[in-house]
């Protein structure tokens, strides 16, 4: 981090508390490589909460440098004027994410809003806070989506999909993942917004060992997938995102949906395009959803990709 590079965090963050949004956003996004100097880091605003996320251990005195300039933030007009009471540094390169508490005292959870719903999220604590704002627009698809349809949503993690579906009038949505301390979360979430847990199941089970559950309360009029990249012991993406495509036709009800999502920046939408119609060829391709404005990325291809297929001709 310059200098140069560091004036130009200063500026926009400036300019992004001039108006920051009611809701949680993202405030400023370096791993889109559009800041040279500023590749490994990221800011969001979380409703009262500045949260500063490192991915890369910088240099120390860059270090130093940084924390300077946002503790002079934290001094300026526009600061108070936001509302903002906590900036928190996360290094999410340490094994434990470790969290500097630069103003404000440090909290371990709290209540944001995204397409006016609610989600608890963690800070501080964990490495991913339990709600990754870069998939807004996934959430606000699967809401416009949802009326009516049962839904399963793999790999559900805090359930954020199953939120979204529920709010949109889904019949029933049923949430696979091998965490069940996410799956509580996720329980928590429904609870948030008030919906009748009686539409939701939780399975808290390892996919690939779970396939005769997951079909018997089947099928779905929309599948969603959104993996992690790497999950030590039971998925890696290269290899295994295929096992779950080939499952789909068996999955999806006449006309269903598959929202696929992938957030491997050296993978790019051929990949799942390609596998789909190789392992799936009943199901055709529909569109890609568009990133929210704030995650530019200097390739397109190496952001979040979220791709919608629709089986049957």
């Amino acid at each position: 981090m310059t200098p140069q590079a560091l004036s130009t965090l200063h500026l926009h963050l400036l300019s992004a508390l001039e108006n920051v949004p009611d809701e949680t956003r993202r405030l400023f996004h370096g791993r889109g490589r559009c800041w040279p100097g500023l590749e490994q880091l990221t800011v969001d605003w979380l409703q009262g909460v500045v949260l500063v996320s490192l991915f890369k251990e910088p240099e120390a005195p860059s270090l130093v440098a940084l924390k300077a300039l946002l503790l002079d933030l934290a001094h300026t007009p526009v600061w108070q004027a936001c509302g903002a009471h906590t900036l928190v540094v996360q290094h999410r390169y340490t094994l434990q994410s470790d969290s500097e508490w630069l103003v404000g005292e440090a909290i371990d959870e709290c209540t944001l809003t995204e397409g006016g719903l609610r989600y608890r999220v963690d800070l501080g604590r964990k490495q991913n806070n339990g709600l990754f704002l870069d998939m807004r627009y996934g959430r606000d698809w699967v809401k416009a989506q949802a009326e009516g349809k049962r839904v399963l949503n793999l790999f559900a993690y805090t359930c954020g999909f199953s939120v979204a579906a529920i709010a949109g009038g889904a019949q029933h949505v049923v949430n696979l993942d091998m965490s069940r301390a996410a799956l509580s979360r996720g329980r928590d979430n429904h609870r948030l917004n008030g919906h009748d847990m009686s539409k939701v199941t939780f399975l808290g089970h390892e996919l690939f060992k779970s396939w005769g559950k997951v079909k018997s309360t089947g099928p779905y009029d929309l599948v969603i997938i959104d993996p992690p990249s790497f999950q030590k012991g039971s998925f890696l993406l290269t290899k295994d995102y295929q096992r779950v495509v080939r499952r789909l036709p068996e999955l999806l009800s006449e006309n269903g949906l598959v929202l696929a999502c992938m957030n491997d920046p050296s993978l790019g939408s051929d990949f799942l395009i390609e596998g789909v119609t190789e392992h799936a060829p009943g199901l055709r391709f529909e569109q890609r959803l568009d990133n929210p404005p704030e995650f530019p990325d200097a390739d397109a291809e190496c952001g979040l990709k979220a791709l919608v297929f629709k089986q049957g001709i």
